[in-house]
Formats: C-alpha cells, structure tokens, sequence
C-alpha cells in the first residue's frame, strides 16, 4: 500500500527529479499514456514540476509516440 511518502512506482525517470516523480505521482500520473490528458501548463500549476522536468516528460512522450494534451 502507497502512503504520502512513498507514492506508487511509475513509469518516469529519475532525471525529472524525486519531488517531481512523487508529485505526478500524487495526483494520479504514474503511465505515459495518462500525461496524453492533461497540458504542459497544468502540469507546471502542481508544485515541484517545472520547466526542466516538462521538457523530459516531453523528450519520453515523443519517443514513445505520444504528446500532451496541447
């Protein structure tokens, strides 16, 4: 069982940072496929996302054939 400090494994890599991959975590992003639903922009409103870490989200989006909801 996930608790707040150790939220679910996900699909992301550690570049993006913990507090990043914990973040998404935390509000329901562990997959790829779910960043396909949500924008670049509402990713950068959660605290502990940020410029550096949409960038890499997006560099692992393209290389799989996916991309953000904008």
């Amino acid at each position: 069982m996930a608790t707040p400090d150790a939220p679910e494994p996900t699909e992301f890599p550690q570049r993006i940072g913990k507090t990043a991959r914990r973040v998404l975590a935390l509000n329901g992003y562990t997959r790829y496929a779910q960043l396909t639903g949500v924008t670049r922009a509402e990713l950068l409103r959660l605290h502990g996302i940020g410029p550096k870490g949409i960038r890499i989200l997006d560099e692992e989006l393209t290389l799989r054939g996916l991309a953000f909801a904008d």
